[in-house]
């Protein structure tokens, strides 16, 4: 088995709201990978005394947990668990209702020797190779369906579709968005490879254009994920006229994790 994982903060005097892990159990059976994106505030109240950072810090590490120990809990089950736990954490000292409380988009993804389970919430990807080399990706769209005018950056979405009906839904305090998340199961005979990336790093597609999903999967696999990061950190520092990035902002948090199964 083969796993490399890059996460970097989009500027170095911020801290980074992503996490990541991959987890293998002692059993040799199987494994997890876990890939959060923070969902930045705006810069006024969000009801928490607690950073994003805290807040993808605790989530993550309980779905590192729960998705390596609860082998027989569905991955929807697992971030419902961990959402709660989670919210339990500051319940006492957050307005956990605010609906700018810490909260994040969520890529999980679990293998067996059986099977290749999945779950997507937000705008975060994951992209599956089978054996013939066929890329799938697993995509949560219901961000790219809303009207532009529901659209402020691509780091602060208006509150009001905000895990709304009609709009999109992020892991924040509320275990049921957790039913809400793209989910699936294939074998595992036909998953080769997977790779889970945050929006920061889906830019290389997204938004620079420079190829597509398959492409950008035999980029992390030719040259790893540093090299996808790189590239999308030189891109941006090239984009000068704002031709690509728009009203987004110059640099964002990048994550991306690759695992050969």
């Amino acid at each position: 088995m083969r796993t490399e994982l890059v996460s970097e903060p989009g500027h170095r005097a911020r801290l980074n709201e992503d996490f990541a892990s991959v987890g293998l159990p002692a059993s040799g059976q199987g494994g997890s990978l876990v890939v959060l994106d923070g969902v930045t505030p705006p810069p006024s109240a969000t009801g928490c005394l607690h950073s994003v950072p805290w807040y993808t810090a605790r989530l993550g590490g309980a779905l590192t947990e729960l998705t390596v120990s609860l082998l027989d809990v569905p991955l929807s089950e697992a971030l419902a668990r961990a959402i709660a736990r989670t919210a339990e954490a500051h319940a006492d000292t957050c307005d956990l209702s605010h609906p700018r409380t810490p909260q994040a988009t969520v890529v999980l993804a679990r293998w067996s020797r059986d099977a290749v389970e999945y779950l997507v919430l937000s705008d975060s990807a994951l992209l599956l190779q089978s054996p013939d080399g066929t890329i799938t990706p697993v995509l949560d769209d219901r961000i790219a369906r809303l009207p532009r005018s529901a659209l402020a950056t691509d780091a602060i979405v208006d509150a009001t579709v905000r895990n709304k009906e009609d709009g999109f839904f992020t892991a924040a305090a509320d275990p049921t968005v957790a039913a809400r998340a793209v989910t699936g199961t294939v074998p595992r005979t036909e998953v080769r490879a997977l790779a889970a990336l945050t929006d920061g790093a889906t830019r290389w597609v997204e938004k620079f254009r420079e190829g597509d999903w398959a492409d950008c999967f035999a980029l992390v696999r030719k040259e790893g994920p540093q090299a996808l990061v790189d590239q999308v950190r030189a891109l941006e520092l090239a984009d000068t006229d704002r031709r690509f990035l728009g009203r987004s902002k110059t640099h964002d948090d990048a994550t991306a994790v690759y695992v050969e199964l």
